[in-house]
């Protein structure tokens, strides 16, 4: 049990951990702080957090645990705002969905504490962002990769291991480097192709005639577009290195196709094609994710 939670940034994803401390009973208080004071203060009103904090550092004062919840972009300036109010005793976490760059900034931004800081990505959420959208379910059966580093207290894993757990999430561990790598394949990229596909279907002149005639195949590939600008305009920018190697991965795909259509080329396209359905029928995700709208 933890005596008190310091909550950066009151949004989906921090005040679903919120939540689902309270339910599990793993947290006695919640001091919450957003960018936006109306935020912090719906938070409390919706009883999220039980204290609505001024300031980052006062949110994380008195805290054995500190989540922060912020653009991956805003995690340096963040962390530098509650540096004084990390302690040794201190366990912080995040829930960015790169973790290179959110460890440079906790290095620069934490230093003589950044030991305490154990990075973190929950792979979960929702398209609908916003404290009004927070559920303390929200991370019941998904996996939560962490990727600490050497210097990371080995006590602050086990811990941060043990918090997710009791939330009901599985949890992996592994480099941040096989993080960011597997992650531009597998959720970066997707998210890149789909808002380039809406763009591009968007910008002819019978794009409207077309989306109105669009069915379940348009909406279960188009559905990630929907997701929140700024967080992945972040997470695009802060992981171009592995999502432009991946991008010119499914270039190169995706040219394969073209000239086996342009060719004519009836059993080169099947073979391809065949091999892409033999190789979505035989995946199996490492967690039900049907109830999710949003990978993050």
């Amino acid at each position: 049990m933890f005596e008190q939670l310091g909550l950066i940034g009151c949004g989906l994803m921090g005040g679903s951990f919120a939540l689902a401390l309270k339910r599990a009973k793993l947290v006695k208080r919640v001091v919450g702080y957003s960018k936006s004071p109306s935020t912090t203060e719906r938070a409390r009103q919706l009883g999220v957090i039980d204290v609505a904090a001024p300031s980052a550092l006062l949110a994380v004062s008195g805290a054995d645990i500190v989540l922060l919840a912020v653009p991956v972009a805003a995690s340096e300036a963040t962390f530098k705002a509650i540096r004084h109010g990390i302690s040794s005793e201190t366990l912080v976490m995040d829930v960015g969905s790169t973790k290179g760059d959110v460890i440079e900034a906790a290095r620069n931004g934490l230093q003589r504490q950044f030991a305490s800081f154990v990075p973190a990505h929950p792979i979960a959420g929702k398209e609908l962002s916003g404290i009004e959208h927070a559920e303390a379910s929200l991370f019941a059966g998904r996996q939560v990769v962490l990727t600490p580093v050497k210097t990371t207290l080995r006590s602050n894993v086990q811990r941060a291991t043990q918090v997710w757990s009791g939330i009901g999430a599985n949890v992996v561990t592994m480099t941040h480097e096989e993080h960011d790598g597997a992650f531009a394949a597998v959720s970066h990229l997707p998210h890149l192709l789909a808002f380039a596909y809406i763009n591009g279907l968007a910008a002819q002149p019978q794009g409207e005639r077309f989306l109105s005639l669009a069915g379940p195949g348009f909406r279960d590939f188009s559905r990630i577009a929907a997701s929140d600008p700024v967080m992945w305009r972040d997470v695009l920018l802060a992981n171009r290195e592995h999502v432009l190697e991946q991008s010119r991965a499914f270039r190169k795909a995706l040219d394969d196709f073209e000239a086996m259509m342009t060719a004519s080329d009836l059993q080169g396209l099947e073979l391809s094609i065949a091999a892409a359905s033999k190789t979505r029928a035989a995946w199996k995700p490492a967690t039900d994710t049907s109830s999710q709208q949003q990978d993050n």
